[in-house]
């Protein structure tokens, strides 16, 4: 199984070696390869998998699904849960 992470594009940098971005994925930034999705621009929502950006998705689509993670894992997180027992 698979899981893209929504994230929103805070720059693109065009070089030599291909089209990258810096990607912030709820205050952690990352360099994403921007290759796959030419039309992204800055401020735009990508869904990324293993650093690569898949496609382009529109900001309520993205915030609804980082708002389903964090969801995920308060859920995961309770206490009781068998991670957390010794």
């Amino acid at each position: 199984m698979c899981l893209a992470i929504p994230g929103k594009i805070v720059s693109i940098d065009h070089s030599r070696e291909g089209v990258t971005g810096t990607v912030d994925f709820a205050g952690t930034r990352k360099t994403v390869n921007l290759e796959w999705v030419p039309e992204a621009n800055v401020g735009d929502y990508v869904m990324v998998h293993v650093g690569f950006a898949l496609s382009v998705v529109d900001e309520q689509e993205a915030l609804e699904t980082l708002e389903l993670l964090r969801h995920m894992e308060s859920v995961g997180s309770e206490p009781g849960d068998p991670e957390d027992t010794p």
